[in-house]
């Protein structure tokens, strides 16, 4: 499709908003940036428009940080199961109803949102982890793969893990751009991400910059448990608009 003033406009402010709330807590530009997407362009075009900003910003998350050997030697099956699956997600992504796939991607959103609400925790033993690295993995590189949601169950499984801030942070910029990086190829072999769609989504990287720099200063005046609440409520929200708008359109 051809975008229009408003459509720019539209995806220069979602990743502008992105970007800050990822500025401010580390985390959160896919997840908001694919949610506000999703709702007004619809889902093929929401994880097509996501790449590059995505993929860039995690990029610079998952190099800094200093601990990027010792995630390899911990999560290499994690995170190698995660990318290899998202072929999976994106073959079943292109044979199902994409108003279905919106749904699911809403319901991924509220679990999202009511775990990260409920502070719901978990520590995972090495046993327990060697068992479930390669799972959690393999399902959420599925998900990715039909809905362009790289958190559920990923980002639940490395916070189980009782890593740090910096490297837990770490560890979920690798997770993401792998898995975007993944998608990417996977949506052009599907000829889901058109030259259009690159240049749109290249279009948000700048503001999705923007963003992140506006949101680290922020940071020093607000409190981050209070903006979390409401990045995970906003999660919660919006994953509930999706599927009660895709259920009135039948």
């Amino acid at each position: 499709m051809m975008y229009d003033i408003s459509g720019i406009f539209i995806i220069t402010l979602t990743f502008l908003v992105a970007g800050t709330v990822k500025g401010v807590i580390g985390l959160g530009l896919p997840t908001i940036s694919l949610a506000i997407l999703t709702v007004i362009f619809g889902l093929p075009e929401g994880m097509a428009l996501l790449i590059v900003p995505s993929f860039l910003t995690n990029l610079w998350q998952a190099l800094s940080g200093g601990y990027t050997s010792i995630i390899l030697r911990r999560l290499y099956i994690f995170l190698l199961a995660a990318a290899c699956s998202v072929f999976l997600g994106a073959s079943i992504f292109m044979q199902v109803d994409p108003s279905s796939l919106s749904t699911f991607l809403g319901v991924l959103l509220m679990v999202y949102g009511l775990v990260n609400l409920a502070n719901f925790s978990f520590l995972l033993n090495s046993r327990q982890v060697i068992v479930l690295a390669p799972l959690a993995g393999a399902l959420n590189g599925i998900f990715t793969g039909m809905t362009g949601s790289m958190v559920v169950p990923g980002v639940m499984f490395l916070q189980a893990l009782g890593l740090h801030r910096d490297m837990l942070v770490q560890a979920m910029g690798m997770l993401f751009t792998l898995s975007t990086g993944v998608l990417a190829l996977a949506m052009y072999e599907g000829s889901l991400l058109t030259l259009e769609l690159g240049a749109m989504s290249s279009l948000g990287l700048v503001p999705a910059l923007v963003g992140m720099a506006l949101g680290q200063r922020i940071r020093k005046s607000l409190s981050e448990a209070v903006f979390r609440r409401v990045f995970f409520l906003s999660n919660l929200l919006i994953g509930a608009y999706i599927i009660v708008s895709n259920q009135l359109a039948y």
